[in-house]
């Protein structure tokens, strides 16, 4: 399998009172030999405000990056083309996001469409939930072809006073996208029209006060595991790739008991095989590991491993599932674990990209 990747890093550049200091330059790109832990970086550009969170096309020749900037009632979503030859990124075009706190956009499993999760803080503006874009020839982004609005609002009156999208993600069959809902303890299916539209399909309640976040889905399409901010617990659900029915099955601690105070969970990555999830932990800074019951989706511990910084956000495996990346927001670095894929346990390497608030890590496959 290819050991070097192209990794792209979106890091904090703009200061938000939610955050702790923005020491990045923007948007990142280096070229990770998964064989030696070696980063090289080849470009970087700050050109886009706060990329927080950003997807990338499977052959690496196109970034879409998501601003999130606290005073803007509206974000933005940013097409870029990475030319490898030319060791640069180059601006396509951009599109306001149709609601504020811009949090998390996916490139759909066709790569014909950008979807979009807004979390929204406050009133006004679009506020709009979830967007659909269409994906030009060119890489850069069509107008919005859709958009959805949620409303309501859950127990926790500091966290829940309404709607938070914070991730819309497809299933792995393509045609339905799962939205996690952290303001409502919601998870809401849509089916994808070839023409963008959304139709709401089904939902599923979530544990009172927990706050889904964000989703990892098992490689066969069966099952669904969430990451609850609020309460630190990752659940596990039943899929229906033909109709978008979601059953949830179990709820486990993602924390020790009495961690749970000042911990709140972040990303979700599950094993290339299913068989385990790992998920990021901010306060509590580890990376939990939960193996998967094949049958039944029934998540049992394994153990938590120290972040190598602090404030975990996005954590990412290589496709080869030997090496997991964890972004340390607060810990101005970008820890690298091997994984043992028996056990499922991670190894910190003691290496280490040094980078500034890295938020989010994406990989493509390095030409040669």
């Amino acid at each position: 399998m290819e050991t070097k990747l192209l990794a792209f890093v979106g890091c904090l550049n703009r200061e938000a009172p939610y955050f702790q200091g923005a020491r990045g330059k923007g948007l990142v790109v280096y070229c990770f030999d998964e064989q030696t832990l070696e980063a090289e970086l080849i470009c970087e550009t700050e050109g886009v405000d706060n990329p927080t969170f950003l997807s990338v096309s499977k052959d690496g020749r196109r970034v879409y990056a998501n601003s999130e900037v606290f005073v803007w009632g509206e974000g933005l979503v940013t097409a870029f083309a990475f030319d490898r030859e030319r060791a640069e990124l180059q601006h396509i075009n951009m599109r306001p996001s149709m609601g504020s706190i811009t949090a998390h956009n996916m490139v759909t499993r066709d790569g014909s469409k950008l979807l979009v999760a807004n979390y929204a803080m406050g009133d006004g503006g679009p506020d709009q939930s979830l967007v659909v874009y269409g994906i030009r020839e060119d890489g850069g982004l069509t107008e919005p072809l859709a958009s959805v609005m949620h409303h309501g609002s859950g127990p926790n009156k500091e966290r829940q006073e309404r709607s938070h999208a914070h991730s819309f993600t497809e299933m792995v069959q393509g045609n339905i996208a799962i939205a996690c809902d952290l303001g409502l303890d919601q998870l809401i299916s849509y089916g994808i029209g070839d023409d963008g539209g959304l139709e709401r399909l089904s939902e599923v309640a979530m544990p009172q006060g927990s706050g889904p976040r964000h989703l990892a889905l098992d490689p066969k399409g069966r099952f669904g595991f969430v990451t609850n901010e609020l309460d630190s617990t990752i659940s596990s659900l039943r899929l229906d790739a033909t109709n978008g029915q979601m059953e949830l099955l179990d709820t486990q601690l993602a924390v020790p008991a009495d961690a749970r105070a000042y911990n709140h969970c972040a990303d979700i990555q599950i094993s290339p095989d299913g068989r385990f999830v790992y998920a990021s932990n901010r306060g509590h800074d580890s990376i939990v590991i939960h193996a998967v019951d094949q049958d039944s989706g029934m998540l049992s511990l394994v153990g938590h491993v120290p972040c190598g910084g602090a404030t975990p956000r996005k954590i990412t495996l290589t496709p080869s599932g030997n090496t997991l990346l964890s972004a340390n927001q607060n810990g101005d670095c970008i820890a690298i674990f091997r994984r043992d894929a028996e056990s499922g346990m991670l190894r910190d390497t003691g290496r280490t990209i040094e980078v500034g608030t890295p938020m989010c890590i994406k990989f493509a496959v390095c030409p040669a």
